[in-house]
Formats: C-alpha cells, structure tokens, sequence
C-alpha cells in the first residue's frame, strides 16, 4: 500500500506556486499540467492559501485569463475554494481602504488588483457555493453570523465592513 502523498505546508504551497507560475508564464508548463498540479494543491487547506497568496497577489497574469482547464478543477475543487476567495475578497477590499487612508496609492492599488481577481474568480465558481458563502459574509458585515468572529478577528472597522459588502454585492452584478 502506498503511503498518501505529503500535503504541503502553506510556505511549501507558496514556492511550488511561485515556480509553477514562472514555468507557466515561460511557455514551460501547458495549461492543462498546470490545472493538475493545482488541483493536487488545492485539495488542502494549506495548499490552496498558498496557491491563493501567490496567485492573487502576485505579478502573474495568471488570475486575469484563467485557463478553462485551472477554472474547470477550481470549480471542482469545491467549498474549500470558495471559502478562501471569499475571505481573500473581504481581506483585499479592507486592504485596500486601510492603504488608501494611509494615503499609500501603491498598496492600495495592489490591494485593488487582488479584490478584482476574487470577483471574477467568484463570479466563476460554482454560483450556488458562491451565493451561499457570500450571504454569511454580507450577514457577518451588518454583525450577524459565523463571519463576524473572522471580520473581528482581522480589526475591521464599520467602514471596512461597508466596503466589503459592496464587494461582495458587486460579485453578483456581472
């Protein structure tokens, strides 16, 4: 019997992204290669917040054309998914405000770009998941619900939380 495979710690997770993206964008690693290895890192938890962390936040255009194939095992790979491109909107869109306010264009700007890639990563996964998920977030933004502990637990203000509803509300204006 073989043993299963390792999960990736979220650091591990973070530079085999980091050189599967710098392959991809080289020519070096097709699409379809690059959809498997992800799916394979993304059935973790670790491993998809280190897929994300890169992915979203990095200079790769990869989150701006998403290959069919890289949606196709997103979608597949479920809740977990959606969980974190939920969170990673919420996080960016506060982000982005809090940089904004400390009059810091650069970061803001940077914050902005990882927001405009959740919702179209969002608009693309499965629209039931999605819906479900972002109603608990808009609720944890009015101070209901199983989202208010992880909104608290991050320091965001009311303005914040405004900002992250109109977010998520504009997921579903497309």
């Amino acid at each position: 019997m073989t043993p299963a495979p390792r999960q990736p710690t979220f650091q591990q997770a973070m530079e085999i992204t980091a050189q599967w993206l710098e392959l991809w964008e080289h020519g070096e690693l097709s699409d379809e290669v690059l959809a498997d290895r992800v799916a394979e890192l993304v059935a973790s938890r670790d491993g998809a917040r280190g897929f994300f962390v890169v992915s979203l936040a990095g200079d790769c255009p990869l989150m701006d054309r998403l290959p069919e194939t890289l949606l196709l095992q997103l979608r597949l790979a479920g809740e977990g998914v959606v969980d974190l491109s939920a969170r990673n909107l919420a996080m960016s869109t506060a982000m982005a405000l809090h940089h904004q306010r400390a009059g810091d264009s650069s970061q803001q700007g940077a914050s902005e770009r990882v927001q405009a890639r959740c919702t179209e990563l969002l608009r693309s996964l499965e629209p039931q998941a999605v819906k479900e998920r972002l109603e608990i977030l808009l609720a944890a933004t009015a101070g209901q619900g199983e989202d208010v502990a992880f909104l608290d637990r991050w320091g965001y203000d009311a303005e914040q939380r405004s900002s992250i509803a109109a977010a998520v509300e504009a997921v579903a204006e497309a």
